[in-house]
C-alpha cells in the first residue's frame, strides 16, 4: 500500500515458525483470510526433523532461537506451526517472552471427538507428539468417552517434504507409515482422523486416498489461523521501523533449495535466506543450490 510516493507499514506483522515447510500450510490460510497481514517465516531446518530429537535440547533450542528471532523481526505475535514444538515448548516460550503472544498449533482431539459418531477417533503425529504427556491431557479433558487410536509415523514429515517440492513418492512410502494406525483392533470403528504435524497438510490428499472412504481427516491449519486473526485485533499496529520485505528464514540451507524455491511465491515469498544467530545479515540462498 503506497500513499504519496511513501511506502506505508502494514497494519500487522507475524512470525511463522517451523522445523521445515510444514508451516507454510497455516501461512497460506493466514494469507487467504488476512492478506494485508506481513509474515516472516522462519524453518530451522538445521535440526529436523524435531520429532526426532530429545526434548530438553529440543526446549532449550526452540526458546533461544524464537527469543533471537523476536528481539530481531519484532512480531506482533508467533504463530508457532508445529505440533511438536507446540506440545512441548510452548509454556517455556510464554515464560521467557511474556509480551509476545504465541499460537500453538495443537492434535485436534476435542475437534474429533466432537465429530465422531463412533467415538473412536485417530491421531497421525510424530513420535515425540504421540509420547508427551500433552496428548494424554487433551484426551482426558476432551475426549474421555472415545477411544484414541494415536499413531506415530516417523518417516511422514519427510515424506511430506519430498512431495512438496514435487518429487515423486510411491503409494507403499505412505501405506507404510499408515499400517500402524489401521492395524490397530479398534480401528474399523474410527471415523475421524486427525492430523498431527503441519507438515502432513501437503500429503493429505494422498492420505485420504489410501484410507477406508468411511474416514473424514481433520486438518487445524484453517482453526490456527483464525485464532490467530484474532488474536491480532487486539494488537497495535505494528512499528514503523520494520519497512523491509517479510522473509523466508532457513537455520540450514534446505534439501532441494532450488525446488523449493520455485514453489515459495505460492506462499508470499520471492526469496529465501539463511538464518545467522551470528549476525542478522541475510545470505541468500541461491536458486541453483541443489
Amino acid at each position: 500500500m503506497q500513499l504519496s510516493g511513501v511506502m506505508q507499514p502494514p497494519a500487522h506483522r507475524i512470525l511463522a515458525f517451523d522445523s521445515g515447510i510444514g508451516g507454510l500450510g497455516i501461512v497460506r490460510a493466514l494469507r487467504a483470510m488476512a492478506p494485508d497481514v506481513d509474515i516472516d517465516y522462519l524453518a530451522d531446518t538445521a535440526v529436523f526433523p524435531y520429532g526426532e530429537q530429545d526434548d530438553t535440547v529440543l526446549i532449550a533450542r526452540i526458546v533461544s532461537l524464537l527469543s533471537d528471532a523476536i528481539a530481531r523481526l519484532r512480531p506482533q505475535a508467533v504463530v508457532v506451526a508445529c505440533n511438536t514444538a507446540s506440545t512441548l515448548a510452548l509454556d517455556a516460550l510464554r515464560a521467557a517472552c511474556p509480551t509476545t503472544p504465541f499460537i500453538g498449533c495443537v492434535p485436534p482431539i476435542r475437534w474429533a471427538a466432537r465429530l465422531s459418531h463412533t467415538h473412536v477417533i485417530g491421531l497421525l503425529a510424530t513420535r515425540a507428539t504421540v509420547r508427551r504427556p500433552y496428548l494424554t491431557r487433551l484426551h482426558t479433558q476432551y475426549a474421555p468417552d472415545c477411544t484414541l487410536i494415536a499413531h506415530a509415523a516417523p518417516g511422514l514429515a519427510e515424506l511430506a517434504e519430498r512431495v512438496f517440492r514435487g518429487q515423486p513418492v510411491p503409494d507403499a512410502d505412505f501405506e507404510q507409515e499408515l499400517q500402524g494406525l489401521f492395524a490397530h483392533p479398534d480401528a474399523a470403528r474410527m471415523d475421524m482422523v486427525g492430523i498431527g504435524c503441519t507438515h502432513y497438510t501437503f500429503v493429505l490428499d494422498r492420505l485420504r486416498a489410501l484410507s477406508p472412504t468411511s474416514i473424514t481427516w481433520l486438518d487445524p491449519a484453517d482453526a490456527v489461523a483464525r485464532q490467530t486473526c484474532t488474536i491480532l485485533q487486539e494488537c497495535p499496529p505494528a512499528s514503523t521501523m520494520r519497512l523491509e520485505p517479510p522473509q523466508a528464514w532457513f537455520t540450514a540451507r534446505p534439501q532441494g533449495a532450488s525446488t523449493l524455491l520455485a514453489r515459495l511465491p505460492s506462499y508470499g515469498f520471492d526469496t529465501m535466506a539463511l538464518w545467522s544467530e551470528k549476525t542478522f545479515c541475510p545470505q541468500p540462498i541461491a536458486a541453483a543450490a541443489p
